[in-house]
């Protein structure tokens, strides 16, 4: 780990970090199990990509960064809060499905976290910038692309037909990664990265906002659904 900044330890006391991640992964651990009631899957299969969607993202980063054991191995929480969003989901997925708007909110929110989050530790770790907001944005949507693979979908992130999901992560990791560049990153700074992440995603919601596809598209390729 770097000597010169402990980035994580300077923005977030141990304390909060844990509970704004529990609060992160119970979110994204809702959207997987809410995918896999649609795809008509059986508790185990409702289990796996829960756990996949909530956790994905920062396994990928730990194991990238030597960050080992995960903390998703070390801390039963971590564990436990997907199968607490599993057991909700099994019971009660109608009403969780007309909540879904609430749903998104909390998982902007996390998003936006786990972007900055990401980010940080990736630099403790001894990464460079640029690495190190790749696997912010990595530790953001990780999870959500591989519960779609889990699922046969093409990953949401991927696709034109959805609204912008991979852009405000990268966009807050990024700012994380420049505020680091000029030694201004902060508790403040920190805040304004979650918080322009998130309130981009929730504007790509609301406008639905999409990346462009390829220039003079329909001149040259058949459409594709």
């Amino acid at each position: 780990m770097s000597e010169n900044v402990k980035v994580l330890q300077q923005l977030f006391s141990p304390s909060l970090l844990h509970a704004l991640d529990l609060i992160g992964i119970f979110v994204f651990a809702i959207s997987g199990a809410l995918l896999a009631v649609r795809k008509n899957l059986d508790v185990f299969g409702i289990a796996v990509l829960a756990e996949a969607t909530a956790l994905g993202g920062g396994l990928f980063r730990d194991v990238v960064i030597g960050a080992v054991p995960p903390a998703a191995f070390t801390d039963l929480g971590y564990f436990v809060t997907p199968l607490l969003a599993v057991v909700l989901v099994f019971f009660l997925h109608p009403h969780v499905e007309r909540i879904q708007n609430a749903v998104n909110f909390f998982d902007a929110a996390g998003l936006g976290l786990f972007c900055v989050v990401g980010t940080a530790k990736a630099y403790d770790y001894g990464l460079g910038l640029t690495a190190s907001a790749c696997l912010g944005l990595v530790t953001a949507v990780g999870g959500g692309v591989l519960r779609d693979v889990l699922a046969n979908e093409v990953p949401s992130l991927l696709r034109w037909d959805r609204d912008l999901y991979a852009v405000p992560a990268m966009v807050g990791a990024t700012m994380v990664a420049l505020c680091i560049r000029f030694d201004v990153l902060n508790a403040f700074t920190s805040t304004l990265a979650v918080i322009t992440a998130f309130v981009l995603r929730l504007l790509a919601l609301r406008y639905h906002w999409r990346a462009p596809r390829a220039w003079q598209r329909r001149s040259t390729v058949r459409e594709e659904e």
